[in-house]
């Protein structure tokens, strides 16, 4: 039958998943890091995912296609589904060197600095409890668990941090969390069903004045920055400055850039 359906430039595509994302019915996949039309019977047409593509991708046109089918199930996460076999990894750990989705791509740093020997850690006890001082002032962190309104928000700035990010840089204690809260959630591999909801919530709550939305360079990550444009839409708030941070997997910061 023809009707109208999305179509997706492949040219224009760079795999940022976001589309995928906001496509509830799980017509959208990511392979060979380029979003296709995976299930053109769960794609309804009306286009919900046009607005999420930066690059300007996607498209309505009419043609024919199957007519549509709602999907018995949703998804009871709502991230980035990786095709296995495009990315390589199958059921297994992805291999060294493999193509597919960036994220899980293995990969070795190079001039990492190796672990201490015994003779190198200066006495015969060992490191003491605490080397460098923790920047981090309040607890509990990750966006499911804190509450929506707690004084360690107040008027304090909040940075918005993916779960990777302070593994891959070293500076994210006095680069970001110095005087800032925080909140830590991964869009890939975390129920983000209510992470739109919670962090308008706060938003609406607390009188933060700034966000920085601290992601990795992997484009599934950037489902964070599309998880607070969405909250900060839902919570009404005008007057914030919002800030995404780019950091690569070695911890370079690459880019900081405004959010409109």
């Amino acid at each position: 039958m023809k009707r109208t359906i999305i179509r997706i430039d492949s040219e224009k595509c760079d795999g940022c998943g976001l589309c995928v994302s906001a496509c509830h019915e799980g017509a959208i996949e990511l392979r060979n890091g380029k979003a296709v039309l995976a299930k053109e019977q769960h794609c309804d047409g009306l286009g919900a995912c046009l607005g999420d593509c930066p690059q300007g991708a996607i498209t309505l046109e009419e043609r024919d296609a199957p007519a549509f089918e709602e999907p018995s199930t949703v998804p009871a996460v709502v991230a980035v589904p990786v095709d296995k076999e495009a990315c390589g990894c199958g059921d297994k750990l992805p291999v060294f060197g493999a193509g597919g989705c960036p994220g899980s791509r293995v990969r070795l740093q190079e001039n990492v600095v190796p672990a201490p020997t015994m003779s190198r850690m200066g006495t015969e006890g060992g490191l003491p409890g605490k080397v460098n001082a923790s920047d981090l002032a309040h607890w509990p962190v990750q966006l499911h668990l804190v509450p929506g309104r707690a004084p360690f928000f107040g008027d304090h700035e909040l940075v918005v941090l993916s779960t990777c990010a302070p593994v891959a840089s070293a500076d994210v204690h006095w680069r970001f969390l110095r005087g800032r809260a925080v909140v830590i959630a991964c869009p890939k591999l975390d129920r983000t069903e209510t992470y739109v909801e919670k962090l308008a919530s706060i938003l609406a709550q607390n009188p933060i004045p700034k966000i920085q939305v601290v992601r990795m360079s992997v484009p599934c990550c950037g489902g964070l920055t599309h998880i607070v444009r969405d909250a900060l839409r839902q919570s009404g708030r005008t007057d914030l400055i919002v800030e995404e941070v780019t950091v690569d997997l070695d911890g370079t910061i690459l880019s900081t850039r405004p959010l409109v």
